[in-house]
């Protein structure tokens, strides 16, 4: 009887759950639309019109990659990048208004269907000629040449007591190349290539705890973002085209009908181009810049800390700095920190005090604008003894005590000339005492939580001018 209600419940179970599984179908299908048009599309469509169209032929614009898509269940056999390419150009020379683009890809389907029509009007003692076929004066070559991925990969996240979330984000990015190709000389008139990231995002959230004795909640909550590899090279191709039709007409190969508004044109897309230049990105399409890391530079600041010594109860106290920094290099600089703030434990004392020390610091990420630090260094702390009216206990007076230092922190940039630091301070005291109390092998330690505006001296130049 038992093995029986055991049987029932497991069923009953069962059936709950395919019927919880079945009501999480979605509610309606989406109806179709339109194709969704790359970003620079408007552009391409927006070009002024030619002088008179360009007949061009593209065979083949393929995928050279033979990059297949990343699986973590073993061999997947699909293809990273879209293997119709071609249609994708052809579309796009449709919409620069610039090109004729003939049939080649299907050129064999295209020659018989012209003889069934020919043998067919001979049967039926019809009479006339097919009309010839148009020839191409320009070849469209080229094709998808990189889909690398993984080009960069990170994410962040936070649990506590069995709560929290969690990011992730991964870049991939194709590459492509075109040039067109004449069909008299075969010489080569323009040649262009255009890089798109791909960028995939996943968030979530989830709960996992005892609310009571036997009651356990568990809760996710989480989406993906993946960007359309389709698109990517769909975007990369649209700027392909219009940067070839740009280039072409600089040499003299075609020419616009408006010669000023393709001038205008031209200098939008220019002014474009070099406004992206001077951002200087990597081939991570990170910016970078040696110049983010160079030269003097001053950062006013405030700290936030206290002191690991011989009394249980330290206060943590607020202050000032002021930093002076000079490059040897973009990864090494030498430091200057000046600091004061108080030092205190609770209803034992409270003094206030200058910190100073001169540190190497070395960056791991020099030329761009995020960029770790690590300093080493050795410097000391002085108590101010000019505001006090009485005669200071004596390891007020046994100062300075020197320090052995260390600082580590993130550094970011945003311009050249601005930028902001926050760092994590400690200070080792060479010589015990700094509350009063000599006592342990262990000396007095302090410590402080800095965060400051990087100012590079070169923005005063530039004001002052």
């Amino acid at each position: 009887m038992g093995n029986r209600s055991i049987a029932v419940g497991f069923i009953s179970c069962l059936l709950l759950l395919n019927a919880c599984t079945s009501a999480l179908h979605p509610l309606q299908t989406e109806r179709v639309k339109p194709g969704i048009q790359s970003k620079v599309h408007e552009d391409l469509t927006e070009m002024p019109e030619p002088q008179s169209k360009v007949v061009a032929a593209v065979y083949r614009f393929r995928d050279q990659t033979g990059q297949y898509k990343p699986s973590d269940r073993g061999a997947s056999w699909s293809t990273a990048v879209t293997q119709g390419a071609t249609s994708i150009l052809i579309k796009s020379m449709e919409d620069s208004g610039w090109f004729t683009p003939i049939e080649r890809e299907g050129v064999s389907n295209l020659l018989n269907e012209r003889q069934i029509i020919s043998k067919t009007r001979q049967k039926n003692g019809q009479k006339g000629n097919l009309p010839p076929l148009l020839y191409a004066g320009v070849l469209l070559e080229g094709g998808v040449i990189g889909y690398d991925t993984n080009v960069i990969t990170g994410g962040g996240g936070a649990r506590l007591l069995g709560t929290g979330a969690s990011g992730q984000f991964r870049k991939d990015q194709v590459t492509i190349y075109l040039r067109a190709v004449s069909t008299k000389t075969g010489r080569v008139l323009e040649t262009v290539h255009t890089t798109k990231s791909i960028i995939s995002q996943e968030l979530k959230s989830g709960a996992f705890r005892y609310i009571d004795t036997n009651r356990l909640l568990e809760a996710e909550a989480g989406f993906t973002y993946n960007e359309p590899p389709v698109m990517a090279v769909t975007e990369a191709i649209d700027e392909a085209v219009k940067m070839l039709v740009i280039q072409g007409e600089e040499e003299g190969v075609w020419s616009p009908q408006d010669s000023t508004a393709f001038n205008r044109y031209e200098q939008e897309f220019k002014q474009r181009k070099e406004w992206q230049q001077r951002a200087q990105t990597n081939y991570f399409g990170l910016n970078s810049n040696e110049e983010y890391r160079s030269g003097l530079n001053v950062s006013p600041g405030f700290i936030f800390g206290s002191h690991i010594g011989s009394y249980p109860n330290p206060r943590t106290m607020a202050g000032g700095s002021l930093q002076l920094e000079y490059f040897l290099n973009p990864s090494i600089s030498l430091v200057g920190n000046g600091q004061v703030s108080k030092l205190a434990a609770k209803n034992v004392f409270s003094e206030t005090y200058y910190g100073f020390d001169l540190q190497v610091r070395k960056y791991f990420t020099p030329t761009h604008p995020l960029s770790p630090y690590v300093s080493l260094g050795a410097g000391g702390i002085i108590y101010d003894k000019s505001h006090l009216k009485f005669d200071p206990p004596g390891w007020i007076h046994n100062g300075p005590y020197t320090t052995a230092n260390a600082q580590a922190g993130l550094d970011y940039r945003f311009t050249k000339n601005i930028g902001f630091q926050l760092g994590f301070d400690y200070r080792y005291l060479l010589k015990d005492g700094l509350d009063g109390v000599t006592k342990g092998s262990i000396h007095d330690q302090q410590w402080n939580i800095t965060a400051g505006l990087k100012l590079n001296t070169r923005i005063f130049n530039n004001i002052f001018k």
